[in-house]
């Protein structure tokens, strides 16, 4: 056993430390308060609930006591949609306690968001011309990667057409 001899005196021991004592304090935090489970919750959404359920809501955030049992779960739902998903809360709390095997969560509650997210025909990229592109393109020695660029770029007219 050795001392530290500083403000905070503090006692090491060599060898093996509880695996708690290597978990930074942060980490602990959000364990405690359910962050796993949240995690979990978000991760499996559209296996745990149905497709017709995930694609009107998702989970929003999660309350969850000291003992990890009895929870909230907070679904932000578009609008239109809340009386579908007040209608399947049950539905919704016995799919995720039958997930994790313990009751988890026993209460839903819904906020409701005024417009749908559309990632499938979000584009992320917009190039105004592609002219200047294909003169770098073809500045490039390395024919592996010119040939790739090349698809990428073709690939990117035809969708954006």
């Amino acid at each position: 056993m050795h001392n530290k001899n500083n403000n905070k005196s503090q006692t090491l021991i060599q060898g093996l430390r509880p695996f708690s004592s290597s978990i930074p304090k942060t980490l602990k935090k959000h364990l405690r308060k359910g962050g796993y489970n949240y995690s979990s919750i978000v991760d499996n959404w559209t296996r745990i609930v149905s497709k017709k359920i995930s694609d009107s809501c998702y989970p929003v955030s999660i309350k969850i006591g000291k003992e990890m049992r009895e929870g909230t779960l907070v679904l932000s739902v578009i609008h239109g949609k809340e009386l579908m998903i007040e209608y399947e809360k049950n539905e919704i709390i016995d799919k995720i306690n039958s997930f994790f095997g313990y009751n988890c969560i026993s209460n839903v509650t819904v906020k409701i968001t005024q417009n749908k997210i559309n990632t499938k025909n979000k584009t992320l990229l917009k190039i105004k011309n592609l002219g200047k592109i294909e003169e770098k393109i073809e500045k490039v020695k390395d024919l592996q990667l010119k040939s790739s660029l090349n698809n990428l770029l073709k690939a990117y007219s035809e969708k954006n057409k």
